[in-house]
């Protein structure tokens, strides 16, 4: 499902521009990362996808819909959003009943409801505390939970904000799992993170922000190389990216397997130089 942002402006009631003049399109199956320093606009900006927010000026568009035509009950069926701080979009009294409530309110049956429910909790490791009281557990597993509550509503595009946060490695990693598995099958899915070494794990593009405005946009391993622009946008790079900087290597992979191949290749060429 395509997104576009066409002219985009967004204003708060205390008079900060968070943005100013948007002009982005995201196509259908892109993992996007979307990064900046606090107040860049990241979040302004993907709030306006499901109406949480809406433009002052200029046209948001998800799919074939604008979203000045929907309300958000509606978009919500199309972009599920995944908070920064779980507690924000946790309420009810049972782990169960906190992912079921998002498909019930898109009409799902019931049978699909407990479908999707149990599916989501299962995916996130959670499956056996589908009784316990959300507030029983731990905060990083409250955000496991708020992140099958999203999963469970089998929205085309998803948003996650900062889901890494607070999370130990296994939970990265089984997060970035459940978003590079999501990709494969289709979803849109736009990650929100100042941790640009879990974005540059799993998305694709990158998308930089800076005061309201977009600073740069392309290949994730392009732009997480650029050191003045990152310090622009008040970012660092990933780790990976450091060392081989620091090593005067002449590429800068991201992941580890291809780090040490091309680290082998240059230290071996070195050698014999």
């Amino acid at each position: 499902m395509k997104l576009s942002f066409e002219g985009v402006f967004f204003t708060y009631s205390t008079g900060v521009r968070a943005l100013d003049g948007i002009d982005l399109s995201i196509g259908s199956g892109e993992f996007v990362a979307i990064v900046g320093e606090n107040g860049a606009g990241k979040t302004t900006l993907v709030k306006l996808l499901n109406g949480l927010l809406r433009p002052d000026g200029g046209k948001v568009v998800v799919g074939n819909w604008d979203t000045a035509e929907y309300s958000t009950a509606q978009l919500a069926g199309r972009v599920g959003f995944l908070f920064q701080n779980p507690d924000e979009q946790l309420f009810e009294r049972a782990v169960q009943r906190e992912v079921a409530f998002g498909p019930r309110n898109l009409g799902f049956s019931e049978r699909k409801i407990a479908s999707k429910s149990m599916s989501a909790l299962k995916t996130v490791g959670l499956a056996d505390h589908a009784e316990d009281n959300p507030y029983d557990l731990a905060p990083f597993e409250r955000k496991l939970l708020a992140l099958a509550a999203t999963l469970a509503m089998d929205t085309p595009v998803l948003v996650l904000d900062e889901p890494s946060i607070g999370q130990d490695a296994a939970g990265r990693r089984r997060i970035g799992r459940i978003l590079r598995e999501l990709h494969t099958m289709g979803s849109t899915i736009l990650l929100i993170s100042h941790d640009l070494d879990f974005c540059a794990e799993y998305a694709e593009r990158a998308v930089v922000m800076a005061n309201g405005h977009i600073l740069a946009d392309g290949l994730v391993e392009k732009i997480f190389a650029q050191n003045d622009l990152l310090q622009r946008a008040a970012v660092f790079p990933p780790q990976l990216v450091r060392l081989a900087q620091a090593l005067k290597m002449p590429t800068a992979p991201l992941k580890v397997d291809q780090f040490v191949n091309a680290y082998s290749q240059w230290h071996r060429r070195k050698k014999r130089a």
